[in-house]
């Protein structure tokens, strides 16, 4: 996912040619409306949970097309050695012929940046109670690359590279901080037949699904086995000391609009089963007064990339184009707001919030204030970001995400580099937890700010690209229309203010 092509606002606002995540000049355009962040860590009283978020991690196994060939042949155990061996002589002609025959629009992680993110991750989320990871741990054009490294594959031979590879990312997250539960989520790239496609009930969901729940509690294991089976989705407690709380995974392709089968056929039943999961599992967890957070990879609400090419055509009646085929996973999560502590979302790479509230008031009223949403960075430097995680530390008592802190990377290689925080969500935006009031003011702020001069709004644009472009303020009312508006009748009201 990212942000690209030039964008047509609507009335009399001029063109922009705006590329916000795949261009080097993200990196080169115009200085950073605030000052660099260089606080660190904050020391936090009481008994807060440390907990770490990734996502996005797209490793790439691709980058030496010799050691691949090695890589297929052995077990997972033996991939750290392959991977840290020095390069093939030829590797760079071999990768330039590859990329050339499934061009992709910049590199994504390397075993060496993989290496680098897990050192990090060691020395900043030491202490972490569980690890989040929100989908996409493939790198993109995955089965093409497979298909020109291997022509003459045999039939089951992908799917088996496809497992062997997110086995090998899992068990490094796992090396990194021993027996901490590590949860993840798959994304559009997370398959064993291509971006965007998958079927439901297949081997290759029970399959990961026996890797991905291996460490969980002999009681919690087999549930979470067969419910990964048939679509991709599990719930699990939060581990001690987190109190009646549990983490609700989904696989949110799914819900896509982009989605089909392995045979390329839409089908509608596996995306509705999930959802009438979900609203199982929240309604028992508020019939037992527990907390749930709710993760899966792509985000409710307005793909903002799509809709800004043509924002005067949202305002002509075609509407925006949005991420989900449906608006129904926001309307479950508002309807249980009372439970919902937090969602997490990534896709877009950015370092982004959201609000998932009610349309009408009388619903409004009845779920309090609505759900945040905290869209995680993207380890994958793809886009030209910076590669990125995030720490955050929870309250066990109310499961409510009290505080987190982004830390990126100075390079792209993984190669000589450093990692340091980014920002400190409590120090920049002076709010004393991440919640729904506390990101609804926040958008409200950005909203009352058209010309993003606040300390608040320009730290948002420098940190929603990790690395610090500001591409974001030139589409900035537009873009913060989406942070709030779950559906395309909302984001048309807020872009086109003729048509309220």
């Amino acid at each position: 996912m990212d942000f690209a092509g030039a964008v047509r606002f609507p009335g009399s606002v001029a063109r922009y040619a705006v590329r916000l995540g795949i261009l080097g000049v993200c990196l080169t355009m115009a200085a950073s409306f605030a000052a660099p962040q260089t606080t660190t860590q904050a020391a936090h009283g009481g008994d807060l949970v440390t907990a770490l978020l990734v996502s996005d991690i797209h490793f790439d196994p691709f980058l030496d097309p010799v050691k691949v060939t090695q890589l297929a042949a052995a077990d997972t155990k033996e991939w750290k050695s392959i991977l840290a061996a020095a390069p093939s002589v030829d590797r760079e002609q071999r990768y330039a012929a590859l990329e050339k025959a499934c061009p992709t629009r910049g590199e994504d992680t390397s075993y060496a940046l993989l290496d680098s993110s897990l050192q990090a991750i060691r020395k900043e989320a030491a202490g972490a109670r569980f690890v989040t990871v929100s989908g996409d741990l493939l790198a993109h054009s995955f089965n093409c690359k497979y298909s020109a490294v291997f022509p003459h594959a045999a039939a089951g031979d992908y799917r088996a590279f496809t497992e062997k590879t997110l086995t090998f990312v899992v068990e490094q997250l796992r090396a990194a901080l021993p027996s901490v539960p590590v949860y993840e989520a798959l994304g559009n790239n997370d398959s064993d037949c291509g971006d965007y496609r998958l079927d439901a009930h297949s081997g290759f969901l029970a399959a990961m699904g026996d890797v991905l729940t291996r460490d969980f509690p002999r009681g919690e294991r087999k549930n979470a086995q067969e419910t990964f089976a048939a679509g991709g989705y599990f719930s699990a407690r939060f581990p001690a000391p987190i109190r009646d709380a549990r983490l609700v995974v989904l696989d949110d392709i799914f819900m896509s609009r982009q989605y089909a089968t392995c045979a390329g056929k839409p089908d509608a039943s596996a995306g509705e089963a999930q959802i009438a999961w979900l609203e199982q599992q929240l309604t028992d967890a508020r019939n037992n007064h527990e907390k749930v957070w709710v993760m899966a990879h792509i985000p409710p609400g307005v793909d903002v990339y799509s809709s800004a090419k043509h924002l005067d055509e949202v305002c002509s009646g075609k509407g925006a184009k949005m991420f989900l085929s449906s608006e129904k996973l926001a309307e479950v999560l508002t309807q249980f707001s009372d439970v919902v502590a937090l969602t997490i979302f990534a896709h877009t790479h950015m370092d982004e919030v959201r609000i998932l509230q009610p349309e009408d008031a009388s619903r409004a009223a009845a779920s309090s204030k609505g759900v945040a949403a905290k869209l995680v960075s993207s380890i994958s430097p793809i886009n030209g970001n910076a590669p990125s995680f995030t720490v955050a530390q929870v309250d066990p008592a109310s499961a409510a995400l009290e505080d987190f802190q982004v830390f990126a990377a100075s390079n792209a290689t993984g190669i000589q580099m450093t990692w340091n925080e980014e920002y400190d969500w409590r120090k920049t935006y002076h709010e004393s937890e991440f919640s729904a009031a506390g990101v609804s003011k926040e958008i409200a702020g950005f909203g009352a700010d058209k010309d993003a001069k606040t300390d608040e709004s320009r730290s948002y644009i420098g940190d929603f690209f990790v690395g610090s472009s500001q591409l974001l303020a030139f589409i900035w009312p537009q873009y913060v229309c989406s942070l709030s508006s779950d559906s395309a009748q909302a984001f048309k009201a807020c872009v086109c203010p003729a048509e309220k």
